[in-house]
């Protein structure tokens, strides 16, 4: 059974999350759910094309696709949300300080003008 519709569904759902994050200024977690629900998107599409999907990175998931034009700008907001996925949400990601103190509204939102 192929899944992928789960994913997209879910990553649709994460997405809705990522702007009530937003909202309610939760900068760093805005920035960890849009990766999130990016990556979802992207196993989806994997899926759906029948190949593997696994990881967390954005990044390489897109560059396996074959047969498919991915723009770099897509690419570029792959490494963007790869950047996010580790630092959003442990204090340890960081010389000192908790992830609140380094996302702010524009990181949070840098994925809306993104879109591609």
């Amino acid at each position: 059974m192929n899944r992928y519709r789960d994913w997209l569904e879910q990553a649709e759902r994460d997405l809705g999350r990522a702007e009530l994050d937003i909202f309610f200024d939760y900068w760093e977690w805005a920035c960890f759910t849009a990766q999130q629900a990016a990556e979802k998107a992207v196993k989806a599409l994997l899926m759906q094309r029948g190949l593997i999907a696994w990881g967390h990175s954005i990044t390489p998931m897109l560059r396996c696709l074959e047969g498919i034009d991915v723009p770099e700008t897509l690419v570029e907001f792959a490494q963007l949300l790869d950047a996010y996925y580790i630092p959003a949400r442990y204090p340890n990601g960081f010389a000192e300080g908790k992830p609140a103190d380094y996302f702010n509204k524009q990181k949070a939102e840098d994925y809306r003008g993104k879109r591609a």
